[in-house]
């Protein structure tokens, strides 16, 4: 029996023993990552680790940070001299951009202090802020001098994003500051039908109202 349990803790040594390097560094930033473990970030950094590395999923450490609100592991990363603020992650997706689909106000303007863009070609911060739950970060973005109309590759726009997906202050926001409700997407949808296929009829009729359209017959 005593043969047999040290040959399991001999197979389990060896096997732990080739698992790459790269792949425990890996795993254990993974871990201070998601428990905000700031030391074990600034250590790994002085070793020389990349803060703009992607991990499995195509996230960079930032963006993880900002995502699960791991914010001391992501004031250690936005200090250090070689991260890029603005580094994409594999959906060309941005600090900045979770930052307000989170609704981080001070996140955001910390990363616009340090240089990240505003506005950018695709879906942009803004589109961002209007899809999330809260609208400090999307005023702020506008007074900032964010695109209010910016198309994103299939043409929607923030509006159509807060008509859906946001606080109705996002859309009343918007709209006080002139974003259009006109525009249709490439599916032929206006900020009114992505309202109406949230079941927001009211605001729905509203923006077709202000778009010039009639409102549907029930």
């Amino acid at each position: 029996m005593l043969k047999r349990c040290l040959m399991f803790v001999l197979q389990a040594f060896v096997a732990l023993a080739v698992v790459p390097a790269g792949a425990q560094d890996a795993v254990a930033i993974q871990r201070a990552l998601g428990v905000d473990d700031d030391r074990s970030i600034q250590r790994w950094l002085e070793a020389g680790g990349d803060p703009n590395r992607l991990d499995e999923k195509g996230q960079t450490p930032l963006i993880v940070a900002l995502r699960d609100e791991s914010f001391k592991v992501a004031a250690v990363l936005l200090a250090h001299p070689s991260t890029r603020v603005d580094a994409p992650n594999a959906h060309g997706e941005t600090a900045l951009m979770m930052a307000a689909l989170k609704g981080h106000l001070e996140w955001a303007k910390r990363l616009v202090a340090k240089g990240a863009a505003v506005n950018r070609d695709g879906w942009s911060p803004l589109h961002y802020a209007a899809s999330g739950g809260g609208h400090e970060v999307l005023r702020w973005l506008i007074e900032q001098g964010a695109a209010i109309d910016a198309p994103s590759p299939n043409r929607s726009t923030p509006l159509m994003m807060a008509a859906r997906y946001g606080a109705s202050e996002s859309v009343d926001w918007l709209l006080g500051r002139g974003a259009d409700p006109k525009p249709r997407n490439d599916r032929g949808m206006t900020a009114a039908d992505f309202a109406r296929s949230a079941g927001r009829d009211a605001m729905a009729d509203r923006l077709a109202a202000l778009a010039g359209a009639p409102a549907p017959s029930r």
